[in-house]
């Protein structure tokens, strides 16, 4: 049997706080990542990073400054046990940003917890390799 593989686009980010501590965010309180999401249609790529970055730590867009664009990557979506599920591969582009708040309140109920990590334990703490592959080619460039 094939599995049937949707394409589908996403946007986030790496959010440094004051102290140069990274925003993770826990996905269904079962696996880390960075904030990101499902870019919806007619929506631009950078106010989707900010949507998402909002709902899944709480930190509004007038809370975040733009630094520049860190890249795009594809990745499946993550499966149980760490493993990949083949049923959706991610084109997941992320931008750079700074706040000044410390303030972390999810909204979105399928990410309950985030929190400020610091940059040098970020890719320990990220579930999905490709996530950890992306950071760690992007950490010199925070």
């Amino acid at each position: 049997m094939e599995i049937k593989t949707k394409e589908t686009k996403n946007a986030g980010g790496v959010v440094l706080n004051k102290q140069g501590e990274v925003l993770v965010v826990s996905q269904q309180g079962v696996s880390w990542s960075l904030p990101k999401g499902h870019i919806e249609d007619g929506e631009e790529v950078l106010y989707a990073a900010k949507r998402e970055i909002y709902e899944e730590s709480g930190i509004s867009p007038d809370q975040l400054e733009f630094v520049k664009n860190l890249g795009t990557y594809t990745r499946y979506r993550g499966g149980k046990n760490g493993g990949d599920d083949l049923s959706e591969i991610k084109e997941i582009t992320i931008f750079l940003f700074r706040t000044n708040t410390s303030d972390l309140k999810p909204i979105d109920p399928d990410n309950p917890e985030a929190r400020w990590i610091p940059r040098e334990e970020v890719a320990d703490l990220l579930t999905h390799r490709k996530d950890k592959e992306f950071f760690v080619g992007v950490v010199n460039n925070l």
